[in-house]
């Protein structure tokens, strides 16, 4: 195969939920897996966009989402969707963990806080 700029598959997923929205007890709607570096990162339609800002600063180009059933890739840069290879386990969050998530964090509201 190939080398793919900007993509580690031996990398594994730094946890099952979005890394900064932990930090701070936050909650996201979908995840998003950094295709170079493995953090795990809130989508853009969540209130924080966090996968996207670790794109930016850390000059990751690609994503990967990190639910269950898909498997696409995302270039930041080219605003392009993509098909890769697999990635090191485990490829989604927890088939248990809702959405959005998580349990006991999402507000009653959650809908207007959506971007």
């Amino acid at each position: 195969m190939a080398e793919i700029p900007g993509l580690d598959p031996t990398v594994p997923p730094s946890g099952t939920g979005c890394a900064e929205c932990e930090k701070v007890s936050g909650w996201w709607f979908h995840l998003r897996r950094c295709a170079e570096c493995g953090q795990i990162g809130c989508c853009d339609s969540s209130p924080e966009q966090h996968a996207s800002k670790h794109a930016a600063a850390a000059g990751h180009p690609l994503v990967r989402s990190f639910e269950p059933g898909e498997s696409w890739f995302w270039s930041y840069p080219e605003e392009q969707f993509y098909d890769g290879p697999e990635l090191a386990s485990p490829e989604h969050h927890p088939l248990d963990q809702p959405v959005p998530g998580p349990a006991g964090r999402v507000p009653a509201d959650w809908r207007r806080h959506l971007h």
